[in-house]
């Protein structure tokens, strides 16, 4: 990502306190950065670098960095992402991590440790994450379709979209999805809902996960 002038635009950053007493920093820029993303990183707990996960030439894309301090351990974990995106995170209670989304990749990582529990690919960028005592399961929105993760990281269910997503959001328990062309739907997630945007082919429940 460059400026006008042609440079490249400084790297963004955010501290975000989250519920269990964890403090995260974030940091992220455009593809090619990751020597500027990680020139202010902090020392101490431990560090891994996630790159290899998305792509062999993890070094040229965008790349994120996340560090959590919380009252067990403290933690950093490096990201890559294929295309320019802000990282987000949430504190999932119930399975006890902290689930991260960036590019066109979810994350799992243990809320204490910062071990990689599970990863997961979506086919499309990814809108939003939503987790809440409320759901049964992490709801996962991308460009075309809706999915549920399991604690383990496996797919719950999924629904195809015949509509892009260009927006999500979670109101009174129900999932408010905004389509490029401006339609809205607002439905209570679970594997029967989608008819708003569309479900396209392949809406439904994935036994298998996949």
């Amino acid at each position: 990502m460059t400026t006008g002038g042609g440079a490249a635009a400084p790297p963004r950053d955010a501290t975000i306190g989250y519920p269990g007493g964890l403090r995260a920093r974030w940091r992220w820029a455009g593809s090619g950065q990751g020597a500027a993303v990680f020139a202010l990183s902090e020392a101490g707990g431990t560090l891994e670098d996630l790159g290899p996960l998305v792509s062999a030439d993890f070094e040229q894309l965008c790349r994120a960095e996340l560090r959590i301090d919380g009252p067990a351990a403290t933690w950093t974990v490096r990201l890559a992402s294929a295309i320019h995106d802000e990282p987000a995170g949430l504190v999932w209670d119930d399975a006890g991590l902290f689930v991260v989304k960036y590019g066109f990749h979810t994350y799992g990582f243990e809320s204490r440790t910062g071990a990689l529990r599970w990863s997961h690919r979506s086919a499309s960028p990814l809108i939003a994450v939503f987790g809440s005592p409320r759901l049964a399961h992490l709801l996962v929105q991308s460009e075309i379709e809706t999915f549920a993760l399991e604690p383990d990281g496996t797919v719950g269910w999924r629904i195809a979209h015949s509509d892009v997503v260009a927006d999500a959001a979670m109101v009174g328990g129900r999932l408010i999805l905004t389509s490029y062309t401006g339609l809205v739907s607002a439905n209570a997630p679970g594997p029967g809902f989608g008819a708003g945007l569309g479900a396209g082919p392949g809406g439904g429940p994935d036994p298998h996960g996949h």
